[in-house]
Formats: C-alpha cells, sequence, structure tokens
C-alpha cells in the first residue's frame, strides 16, 4: 500500500519538475499546437502553444513505475509496453504534424494498425496470466463472465483502442483530459489493489499522480498541451488496466465521461448523416457543444471533473470485493 502512494507522490514530483525544462524545449523546437479552423473561434488563442506535452506525464508515471513496482514484473512490463508503446505512436502523430509541418500526420490505418499490434500483445498475455482464465467481471455482481479465448482477444482489443480513442476525442480543453484522467487512473488503482493486482496499482498511481503533475502547466490557460503523445497513451494505458485486472465493463463506468465524450462524436456523425446535414449538438465532442452554449472553458473542465469523481465512485460500487 505505501509503495502505491509513494508512486503517485515520486510522478507527481517528476512531471513537475520537468515541465519547465519540456515547455522550453517544445518552444525551441517551434512545437507549437495548430488549431482547427472548424473549432470554436475562441481557441484561436491557443494557436503556438507548446503541444507533444505528454511526455512529461510519460516521464514520471514510467520512472515511479520502474522505482516501486516489483522488479521485472510482468503485468508493470506489459502496462509499461502498452502506454510507451501508445505514446510513441502519439509522439509520431505529433512530430509530423507540428514539427515536421506536414498536416495529416502518420495516417490513420498505420495507426490502427500499430494499436492493434500492441493491444494484442497485451491481450494475448491477459489470456494466459490470469487464474481464472478469460474472464471479465460483470458489474454490480458477484460473479465473472468466462469467454472463449477468441472473444476475450477481440473484446480487449476493442478495450484498449477504443479507451486510447476515446481519451484522445476528450483532448480538447484546458485540463479537461489531465485531470478527468488523474481521477480515473486513482480510482483503477484501487481497483487494482483490492483484486489482487499490486504492480498494476503502483503504475495506476503513478499515472494519476504524473497527470496532476501536468496539470499544473495544462490549467486554463495552459502553458502545454499534451498533445496525442499524451492523451493516447493515457487513454491505452487505461485500457490495459482494465483487461489485465479482467475490468472491461467495469471500464465503462470508471471512465464513463471519455464514453460519453465519444458517444456525443458518434450520435452527431450518424444524425448529420441520416439527416443531411442537421445536428443534434452545436459541436461535438460535447465539451464544445457547452462551449458554444456560453458555458465558460474553466467551468465545463470543473463540472466534468466532477461527472467523472462521480463516475469514478460508481465504478467503485460497481466492483465484487469478494
Amino acid at each position: 500500500m505505501r509503495s502505491i502512494f509513494l508512486a503517485g507522490i515520486m510522478s507527481f514530483a517528476v512531471a513537475l519538475l520537468l515541465g519547465p525544462l519540456t515547455i522550453g524545449i517544445l518552444r525551441r523546437i517551434k512545437a507549437g499546437q495548430s488549431i482547427r479552423k472548424e473549432g470554436p473561434k475562441s481557441h484561436a488563442v491557443k494557436a503556438g502553444t507548446p503541444t507533444m506535452g505528454g511526455v512529461v506525464i510519460l516521464l514520471g508515471a514510467t520512472v515511479a513505475t520502474l522505482f516501486f513496482a516489483e522488479p521485472m514484473s510482468a503485468d508493470a512490463l506489459y502496462l509499461l509496453l502498452a502506454f510507451i508503446g501508445f505514446a510513441l505512436i502519439g509522439l509520431g502523430d505529433d512530430f509530423i504534424k507540428v514539427v515536421a509541418k506536414r498536416s495529416l500526420g502518420l495516417k490513420a490505418r498505420h495507426k490502427l494498425i500499430a494499436q492493434v499490434v500492441i493491444s494484442l500483445l497485451v491481450a494475448v498475455y491477459a489470456l494466459n496470466a490470469s487464474p481464472l482464465g478469460p474472464h471479465i467481471m460483470i458489474p454490480f455482481a458477484s460473479n465473472v463472465l468466462a469467454l472463449p479465448p477468441l472473444l476475450f482477444v477481440a473484446i480487449s482489443l476493442v478495450t484498449i483502442i477504443g479507451s486510447a480513442n476515446a481519451v484522445n476525442i476528450t483532448d480538447g480543453l484546458d485540463g479537461l483530459a489531465a485531470g478527468s484522467t488523474a481521477i480515473s487512473a486513482a480510482v483503477m488503482s484501487a481497483i487494482s489493489f483490492g483484486l489482487g493486482h499490486p504492480d498494476a496499482a503502483v503504475f495506476a498511481a503513478a499515472l494519476s499522480g504524473a497527470c496532476l503533475g501536468f496539470s499544473w502547466y495544462n490549467a486554463h490557460p495552459a502553458q502545454v498541451i499534451m498533445g496525442d503523445t499524451g492523451s493516447l497513451a493515457l487513454g491505452g494505458a487505461l485500457g490495459t488496466l482494465a483487461v489485465l485486472t479482467g475490468t472491461h465493463l467495469v471500464l465503462l463506468i470508471v471512465g464513463g465521461l471519455f464514453v460519453i465524450e465519444t458517444l456525443s462524436v458518434m450520435l452527431q456523425v450518424t444524425y448529420f448523416r441520416l439527416t443531411h446535414g442537421k445536428r443534434i449538438f452545436r459541436m461535438s465532442p460535447i465539451h464544445h457543444h457547452f462551449e458554444l452554449s456560453g458555458w465558460a472553458e474553466p467551468q465545463i473542465v470543473t463540472r466534468f471533473w466532477v461527472v467523472a469523481l462521480l463516475l469514478g465512485l460508481a465504478g467503485l460500487l460497481a466492483v465484487n470485493w469478494g
């Protein structure tokens, strides 16, 4: 238990200390954020803000995990594999778009292939690592759902890749993705520890602490933006935590805010196509809808954090601790 708290504290401190250095380097290489023309007009002032700041979270969480997890623990290694792997996908995309000035970044199929490869490695490991075999915990129930191996792998792939891209979608306002992930990761740390996965608990605590340290510089008005480097890594890490602990369905509750953000995009696109141009929301993801409705950015972020916290508490209640 002590190592879990210490991992969170260390990752927070590392992220906090590395922030100014990282921001300075990103400014020197001219890694400034470009703003989508179709986005809210108020975001024009964010143009040029250093991006790829997710490396701060990556370093903070990785250092703390290596320091406090059991040496060469398989759980810790696969969590770091997914975390670093998804970060590298995002870093490549950010670098091509921002530094190399090629607006399209990595091709979508290349990003997807890389995500599938990483997720498949994690899923196969989880398939063989659990003494219960391929299983998924049913929220608010006292039993688990045994699955055929191939179905377990398929659901695990969807969980990791879906989580990575859901956090990526949520990362649109200063502090939103970092703060929400800090909450979800802290909850996943408690769940991992309670279910007998101490190294996963250490990693999740480190992830939460690093997000809090990064938030010091990402708070509105942001001095640095995490970019795909951070958002894909955070989502991939949350999904991997769920797969290794058999809490795929519980993550839908714990990370419910990310689910809501993703569903808002899916609903908007589907309705737009079916009605030939009509919209449900002023803009999606849904945080932009509230922005265009007159809510101030810090107000939206704080209220979304409250939602994330409530969903995290609901996730704790959904777990069978027996």
